[in-house]
């Protein structure tokens, strides 16, 4: 299965890269949702995208709003560690507008492998 990541932060991107490769998957990345769209229309395999909310360029629940539309069979599984207002209600509102589930950072290696192999 094709995965696309988006995260601004490199650390975080790097660490899920390189756990979903480790499980067999294949995965592309972003660093922020302008890029993102790119290389979600470059490649017409990726069933699942983990995203950001809050980056810069374009916000995750921007892009995510445009994945679904596109692909409404697409799975999303939003990430936040929050900001100003806090985790909870990033990730509340990437759910109303598509994300299939959330998850709030930081996560554990094995509660992201769940998750995915939920979906």
């Amino acid at each position: 299965m094709k995965v696309l990541i988006i995260d601004d932060d490199k650390a975080i991107r790097g660490f899920i890269e390189e756990l979903l490769r480790n499980e067999g998957y294949m995965v592309v990345s972003a660093d922020n949702g302008k890029s993102a769209l790119t290389q979600f229309e470059k490649h017409s395999d990726i069933l699942t995208v983990i995203s950001d909310i809050i980056m810069p360029e374009q916000e995750g629940v921007e892009t995510i709003r445009h994945i679904k539309k596109t692909r409404p069979d697409i799975r999303v599984v939003a990430i936040s560690g929050g900001g100003k207002i806090g985790p909870e209600n990033y990730l509340q509102l990437a759910h109303a507008i598509g994300a299939d589930v959330t998850l709030k950072k930081p996560f554990t290696r094995q509660e992201l492998l769940d998750t995915l192999k939920a979906l």
